[in-house]
């Protein structure tokens, strides 16, 4: 059993991406999740910052948390080291109280602490949903876990202002990402995207190992979309080598997203952020587009991931889809994104 330290405020979107990546993902506590099994892919999830091999779980109180350590059956060697974590502040807990402590533990069962370089590190996540401002469920626990994998969180230094070609509006890359992965972007997988714009999305699943293949209705987006991936994929863009899989092979053309140029069943999943009706000079185009896009993701596909600024669910339905998530991502004062995953 794995214990999950998700990253954001939205716990159910951070469990859902982590299902791409781990198995029966399930809530513990605020900002914390278990899992039964991991696979490469934690790594390069979005919202989850680190997977901790569990000990167990005990109220969120430091002695509650030794008690627990000093029962535990540890069958590591080497130093160690430990980080208490008071998750989203939500206990009130001296984490540096509960590290010297829980250090004792170890220590008393014959372990050399070493801060600096240590062979295995335990955390101690503390949570309580009564002193959670985002409103998380689950129980109040700590729970301890020596640290098997932390992703790889360079998003920061990757915006879309950095690459060649850019548009106001562009997704950051962190969302990006965690879309991606819902959709099951990895080594292996195909990746759609007919409305691809500047190639953000196209961008992270090339990152993670998918292959794949974007269509725009403007030529600009087509062509600044093959600059964006042969910068990010092929050439000097790409942020570390050593901490991604081969980036996929890919593909972007000129075309209608109601009229794609792909085969059926032919890629694993499409996924896509429609055009925002403040982006529209008419209104009424935006249904018929969405509408028939959706049509066309289920003919070439199993999954689909669809991102815009307003409930398509019932244009989801029509096309065929059912909606398995459904999530609302407020990006600030005046756009809500509302995410859909559909099989």
């Amino acid at each position: 059993m794995y214990v999950l330290e998700l990253g954001g405020q939205d716990d159910a979107f951070a469990r859902r991406e982590a299902a791409s990546a781990a198995s029966a993902v399930d809530v513990l506590a605020p900002g914390l999740a278990t899992a039964r099994g991991i696979s490469d892919r934690v790594r390069h999830l979005a919202f989850t910052h680190r997977t901790c091999d569990l000990i167990g779980t005990s109220d969120p109180d430091i002695e509650s948390a030794a008690a627990l350590l000093s029962a535990a059956t540890i069958d590591r060697e080497g130093s160690v080291a430990v980080r208490a974590v008071d998750v989203r502040a939500s206990t009130g807990i001296d984490t540096q109280q509960a590290e010297r402590t829980l250090g004792g533990v170890l220590t008393d069962r014959g372990f050399a602490v070493d801060l600096d370089d240590p062979d295995h590190v335990l955390y101690a996540y503390l949570s309580d949903p009564d002193g959670d401002e985002e409103g998380g469920t689950g129980e109040a626990c700590c729970a301890l876990g020596w640290l098997a994998a932390e992703s790889v969180r360079d998003f920061g230094g990757r915006q879309p202002t950095d690459r060649p070609f850019f548009q106001p509006g562009s997704m950051d890359p962190l969302e990006a990402r965690a879309l991606v992965n819902i959709a099951g972007a990895g080594p292996g997988a195909t990746i759609l995207d007919p409305m691809c714009g500047t190639g953000g999305l196209l961008l992270e699943a090339g990152l993670v190992g998918a292959d794949v293949v974007g269509g725009d209705a403007q030529e600009k987006m087509v062509s600044g979309t093959r600059k964006n991936l042969a910068y990010a994929l092929d050439g000097d863009g790409h942020p570390e080598r050593a901490s991604y899989p081969d980036p996929g092979e890919w593909g972007v053309f000129r075309s209608d997203a109601s009229a794609l140029p792909v085969a059926d069943d032919t890629v694993d999943a499409v996924v896509f952020d429609a055009p925002y009706g403040r982006q529209s000079r008419i209104e009424g185009d935006l249904a018929p587009l969405v509408s028939g896009a959706l049509g066309e993701a289920a003919r070439v596909a199993g999954r689909c991931v669809l991102v815009a600024d307003r409930d398509w669910r019932e244009a989801t339905t029509g096309a065929g889809w059912a909606v398995t998530d459904y999530f609302k991502r407020r990006v600030h004062r005046s756009l809500v994104r509302h995410v859909h995953v559909l099989e």
